[in-house]
């Protein structure tokens, strides 16, 4: 059946630097056409759920497998911002999550501070649409790294296309590459991704994630503490940094200089024609460096939908950064 239509009641209050507030979320399962260009999808089975999110700035500490537990409060070593410009941030976020038609969360990192900021609701499933090309390349050079060998020259030409152009087909050959969804998931085990489920029946475009899984992921390709190597992270990030202009939309509206590398995804779901609308990627704000994640469904449209995201996404990383 359709994704139902799901009424919210939020509250954002800031205390210091913890800011929790009350939503309601969709859970989304089933299979589904996963390619991007804007392609109708096949019948889905949709189902709804409630749990309470909560926005919380952390010092998060780093292991090889995070756990699937919602985050927690805790007192950051950064210094904190100004309460007063705290509290504008954090209204300004819950303003811009309000917009939302359908679901939306927002996970970010400041690599300089350590703060970082998660907001949805934890259990619900978001489509990845093309976003998973990521997980995807990810998986490719992990596969390679294994092997004590580097990607072919085919592979990287798939690899380019795929991330660069947002290519359906050059995605599909990778991921045949990976071993599918069994490949993709062993490889996010590895990576610590621990809400993340790859789509079935080569339908990679349909595998579930989070915006906390989508950041640990960014994470394997923008820190040190990664199981990729230096070559395939600098690899990587070549390709996010050149995607066409026409994709250069989503998580980089909160660069203040326009440096940012970015991977965006975007999908129709057939069965009631609301859109799914990712964006994740590197951000360059005011002399900080950030990992951000924003995924998103239920859009009426998908300009609505990319309005929602870059819209969270700055609103997110002014709260990270303390204006």
């Amino acid at each position: 059946m359709a994704i139902r239509s799901v009424s919210r009641a939020r509250v954002l209050v800031p205390v210091g630097l913890l800011v929790a507030a009350g939503a309601v979320a969709a859970a989304l399962q089933g299979q589904s056409g996963g390619t991007e260009g804007r392609p109708q999808m096949s019948a889905v089975a949709d189902t709804t759920s409630s749990a309470p999110p909560v926005v919380a700035m952390v010092t998060p500490t780093v292991t090889p497998a995070p756990t699937a537990a919602a985050p927690t409060a805790a007192a950051p070593t950064a210094a904190a911002p100004p309460a007063a410009s705290a509290g504008a941030a954090a209204a300004a976020l819950h303003s811009a999550v309000d917009r939302a038609e359908g679901a939306v969360s927002v996970a970010v990192t400041d690599l300089g501070t350590g703060q970082s900021l998660s907001y949805g609701g934890p259990g619900h499933g978001f489509a990845t649409a093309s976003i998973v090309k990521l997980d995807i390349l990810a998986a490719l050079l992990l596969r390679t790294q294994d092997l004590g060998r580097t990607p072919t020259a085919a592979q990287r030409d798939l690899a380019t296309t795929m991330i660069e152009n947002s290519d359906n087909d050059s995605a599909t050959g990778l991921w045949d590459e990976i071993g599918a969804d069994p490949g993709l998931d062993a490889a996010n085990a590895r990576f610590g991704l621990t809400a993340t489920e790859a789509g079935q029946d080569g339908y990679w475009g349909l595998t579930s994630t989070t915006a906390d899984d989508q950041l640990r992921l960014l994470r394997q390709v923008f820190t040190d503490d990664s199981l990729l190597s230096p070559a395939s992270r600098a690899y990587i990030r070549e390709l996010l940094d050149q995607v066409e202009d026409d994709q250069r939309w989503g998580v980089g509206a909160a660069a203040s200089d326009g440096g940012f590398e970015v991977k965006n995804g975007w999908l129709p779901r057939d069965t009631d024609g609301l859109w799914v609308i990712n964006s994740i990627g590197r951000v360059e704000r005011d002399g900080h460096e950030l990992l951000i994640a924003v995924v998103s469904d239920g859009n009426p449209t998908d300009t609505d939908g990319m309005d929602l995201v870059e819209s969270v996404a700055r609103a997110a990383a002014e709260l990270v950064t303390g204006g």
